[in-house]
């Protein structure tokens, strides 16, 4: 298993929030499995209101 940096989720997050490329497109683009990305996705736009409270 291995594990990634907080900057590198957060790119691969902001990548799937700009939607420019599918999440498959992504997955083969940064080696991660599609779920994670998705996971990360959620992860990113649900902090959102954290940083602006």
């Amino acid at each position: 298993r291995r594990s990634h940096s907080s900057a590198f989720k957060a790119q691969v997050a902001l990548a799937a929030i700009k939607e420019e490329k599918t999440i498959t497109e992504l997955a083969g683009l940064y080696g991660v499995h599609a779920t994670q990305i998705t996971k990360w996705k959620k992860q990113a736009l649900d902090s959102l209101s954290e940083i602006f409270s």
